[in-house]
């Protein structure tokens, strides 16, 4: 028993000198409390749209007040051409566009039914079916209103359009997610494990003093992987069209050069973590533990950026698989060209070269 109790102290000692084990043990239960806490959620707030106000009357007007002074949505501008709505839906910067008939007031007044167009990017189909639902809401209050108790309702005819994914598939949101997460998985995973591994066993010491330089040995470790991860992303594409029927409207010469600078972010992100790591199960704990739950709550996966905290937002900008996700699906879903996405690719290409910086200072050519 004595045995015994001394090997139950010197575990408990050992537990609490190790901060990345203590860390594991009491950091990440707050963490994912707080992810699943506040990332999670199906309510829209503050989403873009944009308003194609044909009648310019006083009732459109205060029509979009109203929707205006909601917490739902935030008025971004009007549009002047119907032709230009499916170009503003491929910047991705609006969620709806609202359109007025002409004569909105006086075909109202006179009891007619005058038309509003609600038009919504489904390419987010979850979203896309929620602002709708609450731009009807709020019209069908507003149409209330206007008709006083003991006189006849006047009628708005409320036309709902959806746009790169009228079916609401969920299968065309979460199949092109699904490239980002597993890219940004499996490429960080492998390399920052294939590394370690050569540390862990004593062989980067080996390596170290052969004719290779550093760089070298480096580059020898992560293009098999380059290869690897490219060949997944065939894979996945090939599934998604073959297997879920996932529509392909874009450029695939675009797709296959983002996917590439996807992976070589992907590829130094796992490199900077094996020059911090010096084991396997470190730099598995990191890649797995740090990169899954943001990968996939924070990146716009699953639930909409928008309608998270203003503090998750900022943190999300971190995630290299938000700004990939975005590449992808409005590649896939809206036939976007490099000239919509060249912010999110700017970012891709800062990130990896921010990644390969940072590694290249903290790679020791002598072990401790």
């Amino acid at each position: 028993m004595q045995s015994f109790k001394a090997f139950i102290t010197k575990e408990f000692k050992q537990i609490y000198r190790d901060r990345r084990t203590l860390l594991v043990l009491f950091g990440m239960p707050i963490i994912q409390m707080l992810l699943f806490g506040f990332a999670i959620r199906n309510e829209v707030e503050n989403a873009r749209i944009m308003v194609l106000d044909n009648s310019r009357d006083e009732v459109t007007r205060e029509l979009v007040n109203k929707i205006d002074a909601s917490n739902y949505f935030s008025v971004a501008g009007e549009l002047q051409d119907i032709n230009n709505i499916e170009t503003i839906f491929q910047q991705g910067e609006i969620d709806e566009v609202i359109v007025f008939e002409n004569d909105f007031a006086r075909k109202l007044e006179r009891g007619g039914q005058p038309a509003v167009h609600i038009i919504t990017d489904a390419s987010n189909p979850n979203l896309a079916q929620l602002i709708q639902q609450y731009s009807s809401s709020i019209i069908l209050d507003f149409q209330q209103r206007m008709s006083p108790a003991g006189t006849e309702k006047r009628g708005i005819r409320v036309h709902a359009n959806m746009l790169f994914n009228p079916q609401l598939e969920s299968v065309n949101l979460f199949v092109p997610g699904l490239i980002a997460v597993i890219l940004m998985l499996i490429s960080t995973l492998m390399t920052s494990i294939s590394i370690t591994r050569e540390k862990e066993m004593g062989n980067m010491e080996i390596l170290l003093v052969s004719p290779l330089h550093p760089s070298q040995v480096i580059v020898g470790k992560v293009l098999p992987y380059l290869v690897l991860s490219f060949i997944n992303v065939l894979t996945v594409l090939l599934m998604a069209q073959w297997v879920f029927d996932v529509p392909f409207r874009g450029s695939y010469s675009l797709f296959l050069i983002e996917s590439l600078l996807f992976i070589f972010t992907a590829l130094a992100l796992g490199v900077l973590i094996s020059t911090k790591a010096n084991d396997q199960q470190t730099a598995m704990m990191v890649s797995l533990a740090g990169l899954l739950l943001p990968t996939v709550l924070l990146s716009g996966f699953i639930f909409p950026i928008a309608s998270m905290p203003q503090v998750l937002q900022w943190i999300s900008n971190l995630i290299p698989a938000r700004w990939f996700l975005v590449i992808v699906r409005s590649i896939m879903l809206k036939d976007s060209s490099l000239l919509f996405l060249w912010k999110e690719t700017l970012v891709l290409l800062v990130m990896t070269l921010g990644f390969i910086t940072l590694s290249v200072r903290s790679f020791k050519v002598r072990l401790e």
